[in-house]
């Protein structure tokens, strides 16, 4: 049996003081502007590169604070986001938002931004690319499942190429698209059906479709801002707790677009720096 006793539920980022996605009332109202004057000293912060991120995602986790929780912060973020880029350019209700979700947590993080969404009454098309018929994490299937009670939310299951060939037939007509495919440690060319995600995520960007990324563009690694082929080119990425290296160099910024960073409440216990 575990020592480690669980962290009490917080409402506040104990190394900026913003207050955290889900406890801030009024984040579902807020344009882009006021997005990244909310979260401006989490930018503020010192990078850190992709390897520190996962050691203190896991120690906040040992300290106990549940995966689900740091999940729900960041999906909470990226919806906030998604909805200021469409209020922004005019496009809140002129289509579905189409989110693009990954087997992992960075999948995860896209389920629980649509079902934010969809309590806001916005239609959302959520489609789950992986040849697995489940997210291959505890924290991203329960959040997947989820999706099955919002009545604004299509779920969609696009596990080979020829599935998402016939989705991408109109995908100009969506508000705006999230990018939750992958999060870092790609390495090489990509693989089928991703590949073939990420295609079609760039043709209805040079359709105008706007892009927000989950913590980085997919292919474009969190530690050197390397990049695979092809990578996605977002608008704007959202990334949590502190800036990536990767984001900061001239190819990962290129690709990241604009850059906020989203507080997700990791304990100063898990993050030193």
């Amino acid at each position: 049996m575990s020592a480690t006793l669980p962290v009490a539920h917080v409402t506040i980022d104990p190394r900026t003081g913003i207050v955290l996605p889900t406890e801030d009332r009024d984040l579902m109202t807020l344009g882009l502007r006021d997005l990244v004057k909310r979260w401006a000293a989490a930018k503020d912060l010192p990078p850190m590169a992709a390897e520190a991120m996962t050691g203190a995602d896991r120690k906040a986790q040992a300290l106990g604070v549940p995966g689900g929780r740091l999940m729900e912060q960041a999906g909470t973020a990226v919806a906030a986001a998604v909805r200021a880029v469409a209020a922004d350019q005019g496009r809140l209700g002129s289509g579905p938002i189409l989110v693009m979700c990954g087997p992992g947590n960075n999948g995860g993080d896209g389920f629980v931004a649509a079902r934010r969404l969809a309590h806001l009454g916005l239609n959302v098309l959520v489609v789950f690319v992986a040849p697995e018929a489940k997210p291959g994490t505890p924290d991203a299937s329960v959040n997947w499942d989820r999706l099955a009670n919002e009545a604004t939310v299509t779920r969609i299951h696009a596990p080979s190429t020829r599935d998402l060939v016939i989705l991408g037939q109109g995908i100009e007509r969506a508000s705006v698209i999230v990018d939750a495919l992958l999060g870092t440690g790609v390495r090489g060319a990509l693989r089928d059906p991703i590949r073939t995600a990420v295609e079609m995520i760039r043709r209805a960007a040079a359709a105008g479709v706007p892009v927000v990324a989950v913590d980085t563009p997919t292919a474009v690694d969190l530690t050197s801002g390397e990049a695979s082929d092809p990578a996605v080119r977002a608008d704007l990425t959202v990334t949590f707790h502190r800036p990536k290296t990767g984001l900061l160099t001239r190819r990962g910024a290129a690709l990241a677009g604009k850059v906020l960073v989203a507080p997700i409440g990791i304990p100063l216990e898990a993050d030193r720096a």
